[in-house]
């Protein structure tokens, strides 16, 4: 009982010069009559803490990663997104602007041939049905569209619908080889036919052999009966070359055609033909000529000692003696 009492008496004395020096220490700051043992001590512990600190950081990193581990994959998947919601909207910018500018020129060619029009899009090439120029469009009886109508595009004539579905049409192309169309030389009344010949120049045969026709001159359609299969007015192409055939009742010409037939996209239907033959109307504005520049030389008379004109044009008499 006696060593118990006289332990728990040490040990309140220590408990109280420890918080005496504690508070002489925390008074004095670095002045502090312990600094120099407190100094001793970190130089003796200090690398053992390093030591055990670095340890333990890993430990702590990757406890902190775990907690961050939803944040930053909700994030990750966030920037994902988002950059490929950017990369489609650039990808999407040229495809934009390019049928912005095709439905502009649709527009300005139905206008002009008075054409109402349904727009479709091409989402096929090649049907079943064995032609070898056909493409399929995203329009069908259930928009009004019927056998034999006229496709056009910006640029003139695409072809004709030969089979109607639902909800989509197959349009037989003006350069397939089984495709003919009536035509007639702008500018005129010379008529003839058109027919395809697949990559190849379209070649048009006229009916009046001895017609004058050159390079350059431009053809559009003739016009069927009641617009179908085809509407008059619309652009087939220009004249690029014509075949000699003297003495043949017709002439053949070969025509480079105004649509590009490998690269279509947005194209018309029309639903309704003009209430009259547009004529050249749909043609598009022949290229104005650029100026040629002229220049003029004025030629200046020198002046001399005799016998050149002086500045009004006569010339300078001469002096005799006497």
């Amino acid at each position: 009982m006696r060593d118990t009492r006289e332990s728990r008496l040490l040990l309140v004395l220590l408990i109280v010069i420890a918080f005496a020096l504690i508070t002489v220490d925390i008074r004095t700051g670095q002045s502090s009559p312990l600094a120099g043992a407190r100094s001793a001590v970190a130089a003796v512990f200090g690398p053992a803490e390093r030591a055990v600190s670095a340890a333990v950081d890993p430990v702590g990193g990757a406890v902190n990663s775990v907690r961050t581990a939803g944040s930053s994959q909700d994030t990750i998947k966030r920037l994902q997104r988002e950059n490929a919601a950017l990369r489609t909207k650039i990808a999407a910018g040229p495809l934009a602007a390019s049928r912005e500018k095709q439905l502009d020129n649709l527009l300005k060619t139905a206008g002009a041939g008075q054409y109402r029009i349904k727009a479709a899009q091409v989402i096929a090439i090649g049907a079943a049905q064995g032609f070898s120029w056909t493409v399929t469009l995203d329009a069908g009886s259930a928009d009004g569209i019927t056998r034999d109508m006229t496709v056009v595009n910006g640029d003139g004539l695409v072809g004709r619908v030969t089979t109607v579905a639902s909800s989509t049409c197959t349009v037989l192309l003006a350069n397939d080889p089984s495709f003919t169309v009536g035509t007639r030389l702008a500018g005129s009344n010379e008529l003839g036919f058109a027919s395809g010949e697949g990559e190849s120049p379209l070649k048009m045969q006229l009916l009046n052999g001895h017609a004058k026709v050159g390079k350059g001159d431009k053809l559009v359609t003739f016009g069927s009966e009641h617009g179908r299969p085809f509407v008059p007015g619309v652009p087939i192409g220009s004249v690029q070359k014509v075949d000699a055939t003297p003495g043949e009742l017709t002439r053949t010409v070969e025509v480079k055609p105004f649509v590009h037939f490998t690269a279509l996209d947005l194209v018309g239907i029309v639903v309704a033909p003009p209430t009259r033959d547009p004529r050249d109307a749909v043609l598009p504005a022949a290229p104005k000529p650029k100026p040629t520049p002229t220049v003029t030389v004025t030629a200046t008379p020198g002046a001399s000692a005799s016998g050149s004109p002086n500045a009004s044009g006569s010339p300078n008499p001469s002096k005799t003696g006497g």
